[in-house]
């Protein structure tokens, strides 16, 4: 099954999204149009869409409104994958060639920075000064984070504290926003958006370290990407930071680069997914889902709040 097969009812607001997240990246340079517009349809799940969409209904919902917040987190994670893959030096981006590789990295960093730009020109619209300063302290955040990510290329010195707060950084908060957003638009008391920002950091946390066991498990066509390719650029993740309490396996990725022969990279990968290193990272992202499905109980009862427990129980089930 589908994750977009959970939220049917909410198909005419997100065909509606998508034709503003057209409209939104359309520029007077060729150019720029072409690289956002590459980015674009290339597709993705439109996670942060569907829970600031989701965060709404549980107050004034008017999408009117909403739209353009649901449109401007979409936006700022897709500038964020732009600046990630010209950072790792990626070539694929849900299998189509990322914007660095079709063009070059000068056009991708300004092709990032132009999305950006669209999406804090957009939440102009938005009168609510909660929302504003919600949306900046993220954005903070999320920028340390990719500088954490840089610095911690290769250390595999790392311990578990780098690698959760560097996930809540890179992901969590950015959903955790989008939950809190929808509803602070929407006139949700302070007090339940709170909870939906803790329920989407949660889902976020999990989400994050799921993706990061698909690096070991999911195949190049199921990731769009090769697997085993956050090792490879020296991301080190849940799974990786588990097999390293292996005196061996920790031996041999320590000798991993960017330029390592493919059939060297799956030994390790293989090695990787016999330590048991994957079965202890599903288990901190059950710990997460737990946690979020916790806190959704504390909310009013409505047909977002089902959504959002049937997002959070695929979401630790998913495959890719």
């Amino acid at each position: 099954m589908k994750m977009k097969l959970l939220y049917t009812y909410l198909n005419s607001d997100l065909t509606l999204i998508e034709r503003e997240l057209e409209e939104a990246i359309q520029a007077d340079s060729q150019l720029l149009r072409q690289a956002s517009l590459h980015l674009l349809k290339a597709g993705g799940k439109r996670i942060r869409p569907v829970f600031v969409l989701l965060g709404g209904k549980f107050g004034n919902y008017d999408i009117d409104i909403i739209k353009d917040v649901a449109v401007s987190l979409e936006l700022i994670h897709m500038a964020s994958l732009v600046h990630d893959d010209v950072i790792d030096d990626a070539e694929l981006r849900r299998g189509q060639a990322t914007i660095k590789a079709k063009w070059d990295n000068k056009i991708a960093m300004y092709t990032g920075d132009y999305i950006f730009a669209r999406a804090l020109e957009l939440m102009t619209d938005i009168e609510n000064p909660t929302a504003h300063q919600i949306l900046s302290d993220t954005i903070v955040e999320l920028s340390v984070g990719e500088i954490e990510q840089i610095k911690d290329k290769y250390n595999f010195d790392q311990n578990l504290r780098n690698y959760l707060l560097r996930i809540k950084r890179k992901t969590a908060l950015l959903i955790a926003a989008s939950c809190q957003l929808g509803a602070v638009v929407a006139g949700v008391p302070e007090q339940e958006h709170r909870k939906l920002y803790k329920f989407g950091y949660y889902v976020g946390m999990s989400f994050q370290i799921t993706d990061d066991v698909l690096d070991f498990t999911g195949t190049e066509k199921e990731l769009g990407k090769p697997a085993g390719g956050d090792l490879l650029q020296g991301n080190v993740t849940l799974p990786v930071l588990y097999a390293m309490q292996d005196e061996y396996i920790k031996n041999r990725i320590r000798n991993v680069h960017e330029g390592m022969p493919m059939e060297e990279l799956n030994e390790i990968l293989k090695l990787v997914q016999e330590s048991g290193a994957i079965e202890k990272s599903l288990a901190i992202s059950d710990r997460y889902l737990d946690k979020a499905l916790k806190i959704l109980e504390e909310l009013p009862s409505n047909r977002a709040k089902k959504s959002l427990r049937d997002i959070a129980k695929f979401i630790g089930k998913r495959k890719y």
